[in-house]
């Protein structure tokens, strides 16, 4: 069996996806603006999770190959972690590592 891996269409940077999908151009509008409040929101989370381990990091003059070992993942993560480098975590991620040094994270629904 062969798996078609053909790229067909390439939506351009900035456009609206939704539109593209064939969505009405009212929908359209407000699917991308949800879409873009979703992600911002994603975002500033990361950055207080991070800042969170940041700040533990720096409370305990650890070095990072020290706080890679405590929170079980590689010294160039803790890097990432220091240099809020977003993109390249998830949520439960972040959430993970602060569990694993006292810090459980609450979610307040409001």
């Amino acid at each position: 069996m062969k798996i078609d891996t053909e790229i067909r269409h390439v939506t351009k940077r900035g456009a609206n996806l939704f539109l593209e999908l064939g969505f009405t151009s009212d929908e359209a509008k407000v699917l991308q603006a949800a879409s873009r409040k979703q992600i911002h929101d994603a975002r500033l989370l990361k950055q207080q999770l991070m800042e969170e381990l940041s700040g533990w990091i720096t409370k305990h003059h650890l070095k990072q190959a020290v706080a890679a070992e405590i929170l079980m993942v590689s010294r160039p993560r803790v890097s990432d972690v220091v240099n809020q480098k977003t993109a390249k975590f998830t949520i439960d991620a972040l959430v993970e590592m602060l569990s694993r040094v006292g810090k459980p994270v609450k979610l307040a629904i409001g």
